[in-house]
């Protein structure tokens, strides 16, 4: 952690909708006029697509099927947390690309499934955002939930998540339901050993609950809508947290346990706008005090 340079981590796992805070993120960066830099836990896998699937089938035929880009020897967890310590002594460091599609092979000029090239991130940024899959592991020999400052889990239940995965995973990159399946199985001891612990890590906590029946789904036709989900909104450490504020503020809002918060679905990002804001403002003002 550093008061110098900050670091803010959001972590979930795939199809739980980090992608869609970090858009909220942003827009307090804009609105609070606030030079971030940015890294996505993708730069930091071990292997491109190619080499994953390689990697894969020898794993397969030694036996070993619960390998996948969930697990900690598929990233480079000891880069992601050099670059995290460095920014924070610094407020320098590097980052690089995942290339997911044709869209962004044409953006960033290299194959899809491949990597851009390390590159050191622009000069005068006033924090780091972190948003991915490991941003806040704690295991032998890494620590990089010791590195950020304030780190945001994304924890949606996991039969919605599942349904999140599959519906993306079928629309954006032509899977079956089956093939995501297999996916999900293969995820599921990493998900248990290296996903799960982020969250008692986590400073703050977002989980989805949707109130209509997800109890398959494998067949669901549809994901649950905010208006058809609640919201839970779980604090490591409440003190300070002014809940009657926030419980005035964000209508249909109560609190359910000392250190939670459940909201309306639909008041997500109103919610993120209210809590987060000022805890953004105020790494920053000790930075430029620090």
């Amino acid at each position: 952690m550093s008061k110098k340079h900050p670091i803010i981590s959001v972590t979930g796992s795939s199809g739980a909708g980090t992608t869609t805070i970090k858009n909220t993120f942003d827009q307090i960066f804009r609105r609070e006029g606030i030079r971030s830099v940015s890294i996505e836990g993708d730069a930091f896998h071990r292997y491109d697509r190619a080499a994953m699937k390689q990697e894969l089938a020898r794993r397969g035929e030694a036996g070993d099927n619960t390998f996948s880009h969930f697990s900690i020897e598929a990233n480079e967890l000891e880069k992601l947390e050099a670059v995290f310590r460095t920014y924070g002594e610094t407020g320098r460091g590097e980052t690089r690309h995942y290339v997911h599609d044709e869209r962004e092979a044409e953006k960033y000029g290299t194959a899809p499934g491949t990597f851009t090239d390390w590159a050191p991130f622009e000069d005068g940024s006033d924090l780091l955002f972190y948003e991915g899959l490991h941003g806040a592991v704690k295991a032998e020999g890494i620590d990089i939930a010791g590195q950020a400052d304030l780190k945001i889990g994304v924890v949606p239940v996991i039969n919605l998540e599942w349904i999140q995965k599959i519906h993306r995973d079928k629309a954006s990159r032509g899977y079956s339901t089956e093939a995501v399946t297999d996916v999900i199985l293969r995820r599921m001891h990493a998900y248990v050993h290296v996903i799960c612990p982020q969250f008692t890590q986590t400073d703050i906590n977002f989980q989805r609950v949707p109130v209509v029946d997800t109890s398959n789904p494998f067949i669901a036709r549809w994901i649950p809508t905010p208006d058809e989900s609640l919201v839970v909104i779980r604090f490591r450490n409440p003190r300070g947290i002014d809940f009657p504020y926030l419980t005035t503020m964000i209508q249909g809002s109560w609190m359910s346990r000392p250190n939670s918060i459940v909201i309306p679905g639909p008041r997500m990002d109103l919610a993120m706008q209210l809590i987060l804001t000022p805890m953004i403002l105020r790494l920053v003002s000790e930075s430029k005090r620090a």
